[in-house]
């Protein structure tokens, strides 16, 4: 069955790893503890607060003690909802403000667009909350490139290492999962995604082989019409 939609992950597949670590996380790091304190009983900000006190285990936290434990799930990248969020929205004032520009590489700019123009369904999965990843596409140095894509998706669907995620995924997008083609640069992934019945090709940008799995350096060279 031809491919007709391709779901894309972001860190290290359409972006360098290095902008996420190097520029998105010290930006938040940075910039959380005066958003959070300035912001805390703006009900979106506030909703968040609450979310880190149940997961922590904290429910008397305070403001102070929350910015505390999001600059310590910032330090051990984790992948917590509420931290996404507001980073997210962190993230969203600098790119408006222009202080921060999505890092997309030039070939998955021209893949993306040679893609979309050619009828293929474009989608994103990433462990970034869904704010994050329209920023990063939507504010890119290469220009909005939001309008390219038909849907966003964020770790609200699962994990990203089990195959489950990937089924509702395809189910979102009201396609049967062998119509999917999934990217990224990380083998348990691609292993999930295949599990769950997608096609997948893995990103090595630096070289190498993800085991089991077509691996290329560059989305230039994804040949959609072998599948």
């Amino acid at each position: 069955m031809p491919i007709k939609a391709i779901l894309t992950d972001i860190e290290g597949t359409t972006s360098a790893v290095s902008f996420v670590f190097d520029v998105l996380f010290p930006f938040a790091a940075r910039h959380l503890p005066e958003f959070v304190l300035a912001r805390a009983d703006e009900p979106e900000v506030a909703a968040q607060l609450d979310a880190v006190r149940r997961d922590s285990g904290e429910p008397d936290a305070s403001v102070q003690r929350v910015v505390e434990i999001l600059l310590g799930w910032i330090a051990e990248d984790r992948k917590a909802t509420p931290l996404k969020a507001l980073q997210g929205m962190v993230w969203e004032q600098g790119y408006r403000a222009g202080q921060l520009k999505g890092h997309v590489y030039p070939d998955a700019v021209e893949a993306l667009r040679r893609w979309k123009q050619e009828g293929y369904d474009l989608y994103v999965y990433s462990s970034g909350s869904i704010q994050a990843q329209k920023l990063i596409f939507g504010c890119s140095e290469a220009g909005d490139l939001a309008p390219l894509f038909s849907g966003y998706f964020d770790t609200t669907s699962g994990p990203k290492r089990e195959a489950d995620s990937y089924r509702r995924i395809a189910s979102a997008i009201g396609r049967p999962a062998e119509e999917i083609l999934f990217l990224s640069d990380v083998v348990q992934e691609l292993d999930a995604a295949r599990e769950a019945g997608l096609q997948t090709v893995g990103l090595a940008r630096e070289g190498g082989v993800l085991d089991g799995h077509e691996t290329v350096a560059s989305f230039a060279v994804i040949d959609l019409a072998r599948f």
